[in-house]
């Protein structure tokens, strides 16, 4: 496998997916002019697990919460270092470091820079006798300057006086997981679903930016950015979620004028 790959698609909107670890790519890959105006980093979360699928496995554990933080910092750094002076980080994570990675980005991006702080509500999953059933992930969205791209995303109304119309999000994203029977599905452990990206991505990157996903695995957020018609630059350690997200690309046709996804 070719350590590298740009899909084929209109000028508007290329892809690339780089294979290792991004520490080492983004020293060594040309990056937009201004640099890119959205991150979203999805990392490993330290789950203590290895994470097994049909297609593929990845190490999910450090020896303990300072070493994955240091390793996580590192490479949080080298993206902000690549994003564009009004650009946006979204880092996802979960109640196993949430509290640590806020301070981390208050750190190296000042707690000025904060904007929000996302919780993606989703169904699945177990539950407990023990404690509340965990039915969340955090986004921590930090933007380097006021002059930042928002285009508030608007969601189906839930209440019955406003039934059939749309509102603007809140910072409470009600987007269903990705079931064993959906058609997106490929089979990667981590995998995220469409809308969730597509939501985040319409919102924070303007359509003639480039988004930065320096953890791509399956490459869902570079599939969004594709089918809403924005350039995007996905980084994955493992040969097998390289793979996937190349193919994924090359199913996946632009955007159409109007800025619709379109599928090939």
């Amino acid at each position: 496998m070719t350590d590298a790959a740009s899909l084929p698609c209109s000028d508007a909107c290329p892809a690339e997916v780089h294979l290792g670890d991004c520490l080492d790519v983004l020293d060594r890959i040309a990056t937009p002019a201004e640099g890119f105006r959205l991150v979203y980093l999805d990392p490993p979360f330290n789950t203590g697990r290895t994470h097994r699928a049909s297609n593929g496995r990845f190490e999910d554990t450090w020896p303990d919460i300072p070493a994955y933080l240091e390793w996580l910092r590192l490479r949080v750094s080298r993206a902000i270092d690549c994003m564009h002076e009004d650009g946006v980080i979204l880092l996802h994570c979960d109640w196993r470091t949430c509290h640590h990675l806020r301070l981390m980005l208050d750190d190296l991006l000042g707690p000025e820079r904060f904007v929000n702080h996302l919780i993606w509500q989703y169904g699945l999953g177990g539950s407990s006798p023990r404690r509340f059933a965990r039915k969340h992930d955090d986004i921590l969205f930090y933007a380097r300057s006021d002059g930042y791209c928002f285009e508030p995303p608007r969601v189906e109304a839930t209440s019955e006086r406003l039934r059939g119309q749309f509102k603007k999000a809140t910072d409470v994203l009600d987007v269903p997981a990705i079931n064993n029977m959906a058609s997106e599905r490929v089979g990667w452990p981590t995998q995220k679903p469409l809308a969730l990206l597509e939501l985040l991505i319409g919102a924070c990157c303007p359509p003639d930016g480039a988004v930065l996903d320096p953890c791509c695995g399956s490459g869902t957020t570079l599939v969004a950015a594709r089918r809403l018609g924005r350039a995007s630059v996905g980084i994955d350690r493992s040969e097998q979620a390289v793979a996937i997200a190349r193919q994924r690309l090359a199913d996946i046709a632009p955007a159409s004028g109007d800025g619709t996804p379109v599928m090939a």
